[in-house]
């Protein structure tokens, strides 16, 4: 049986939980660290430990699936806080070629994401000044780079002119992007001399122009002049990026290559762009099945796997929520009744793996499409579905997820996390976070901290959810058992929800 070890980006349950719900099975097991080796949040893992950790189970394993932010920061927002050196963080490449050696079959996938420039301020995930000038900093990338290529107007010019960083700032922030981006580079030598074997580096949080893009360029050039470009792929994401290898490893290992087909509700959604990314959404859809081992083929009928991508007619939509009032690009200028009627042959005539990606909204599912899959009692029929966070993130879980079931059929395995996938993307995401976050001022917490009375929340989110699922997934309820509930990093954006399918 294949070995693979995972070093996750960190230690939230997309990260850590996920890729063994997809992945982790008897005949491909997933070793990752124990969750209390992995740091919290701000607070980096200890590296030495994790040294310990590669060295014992990548001496008999088959791959290594790695995040460089982790092996070389200590996590993902660590990688933003960090006061490293150039000659330290240089060292821990050695652990690398340290267990290549010892076992030089092995198989190394790494990601490496391009560090973020968030477009708001706030210090939650970023250094404390974040808090008081981050939407600053962004603009000064983003008007900044404008201004280099010559397309910035007057009006953005004068308010470039207007910014008031302070100096300490901006030159903490902008000396570790340059570090972060020398092991960026550093991590393609290690392409390029063979010790890593395959290399996604995505982008968290991108826009068009800014430090972010400028960093992609830079990088970019590097793998052209280097001729990385078929082991190096470049996109936006982050979370999601383990599952994505985990699949190209499964497949690698088992000589597979699934064949899919991508269709939209409407011709205008493959083009739109995402919120938080750089390209159009179609662009990214086929980076993804390249990048999970996958291939695009030209008609259903000719394909393994049917990807629905469930977008908007015009522009993603910033809210999930169950009550926002939809536009245009959701109302009339895509037909999911089709789209969802569609789904139903591919699965009952063309007898094709279904996987959904609900992504016409940011961070959460589209009411109206899981309200038309309840209809069409296709739920529990669907090879894959996500919808949360990023269009990418839910790519990334909805394209290794339909994989395994065309790979492995259904189980229990599968439908585990199938139904939690509605639990925490419907039912969390599209409507008890706003429910439970409206009621935290009586509770004298916020957003952003609940760690005043974390049980209570707890058991609010608990009790909600339930009464969720009795109200919404009213036809699939008795097969939904949580088991439970938990805030991992004590704020309200994501949550913590173990849910079993009963037969």
């Amino acid at each position: 049986m294949p070995k693979i070890v995972l070093l996750p980006l960190d230690e939230r349950p997309c990260n850590l939980i996920y890729p063994r719900q997809i992945f982790d099975n008897a005949s491909f097991q997933v070793v990752v660290p124990d969750v209390s080796i992995l740091g919290q949040k701000k607070t980096p893992a200890d590296t030495r430990v994790l040294d310990l950790f590669l060295e014992k189970e990548c001496r008999d394993a088959s791959g290594l699936v790695v995040s460089m932010d982790m092996l070389l920061y200590g996590g993902l927002v660590p990688s933003r806080l960090h006061h490293l050196s150039k000659e330290s963080l240089a060292a821990r490449f050695d652990i690398l070629h340290k267990i290549k050696k010892q076992n030089p079959s092995l198989k190394i996938f790494a990601f490496d994401l391009i560090m973020r420039c968030p477009q708001y301020s706030s210090s939650d995930e970023e250094p404390e000044y974040y808090g008081t000038c981050g939407l600053e900093i962004f603009k000064s990338g983003f008007i900044g780079h404008k201004i280099e290529l010559g397309i910035a107007t007057e009006e953005e010019k004068k308010y470039y002119d207007s910014l008031t960083i302070p100096n300490e700032f901006l030159h903490d922030y902008l000396d570790r992007r340059q570090l972060n981006l020398d092991m960026n580079r550093r991590t393609i030598e290690n392409v390029n001399d063979g010790t890593i074997d395959f290399l996604i580096i995505p982008q968290d949080d991108a826009a068009q122009y800014g430090y972010t893009a400028k960093n992609q360029e830079i990088i970019k050039q590097d793998i052209d002049r280097l001729g990385l470009a078929s082991k190096i792929y470049m996109y936006p994401g982050a979370d999601e990026v383990a599952n994505t290898l985990l699949s190209r490893m499964y497949l690698d290992l088992n000589h597979l290559k699934p064949k899919f087909y991508i269709h939209y509700p409407t011709p205008s959604a493959a083009q739109s762009i995402p919120l938080l990314e750089d390209r159009y959404l179609d662009v990214t859809v086929r980076y993804q099945i390249r990048a999970a081992g996958g291939r695009i083929v030209s008609s259903i009928g000719e394909s393994d796997i049917v990807l629905f991508v469930n977008a908007s007619g015009t522009k993603m939509a910033s809210s999930s929520q169950i009550q926002t009032k939809r536009d245009e690009g959701l109302r009339t200028l895509r037909n999911l009744v089709d789209f969802v009627e569609l789904m139903d042959e591919v699965i009952h005539v063309e007898n094709k793996i279904v996987a959904v990606a609900d992504v016409a909204t940011l961070n959460g599912s589209d009411h109206e499409l899981m309200q038309l899959l309840k209809q069409k009692n296709l739920l529990l029929k669907l090879g894959a579905y996500a919808g949360w966070n990023t269009s990418s993130n839910t790519l990334g879980t909805t394209i290794p997820h339909g994989i395994q079931t065309w790979a492995r059929g259904t189980s229990q395995q599968h439908y585990n996390f199938l139904v939690s996938r509605y639990v925490e993307d419907y039912g969390y995401m599209a409507l008890v976070r706003g429910l439970v976050n409206s009621q935290l001022k009586d509770f004298g917490m916020n957003y952003f901290d609940v760690s005043h009375d974390l049980s209570k929340i707890e058991s609010m989110v608990n009790f909600e959810l339930k009464s969720f699922i009795h109200t919404y997934l009213e036809p699939i309820e008795k097969h939904i058992q949580i088991k439970k509930v938990w805030m991992p990093w004590k704020r309200m954006f994501e949550v913590g929800v173990e849910v079993k399918y009963l037969p």
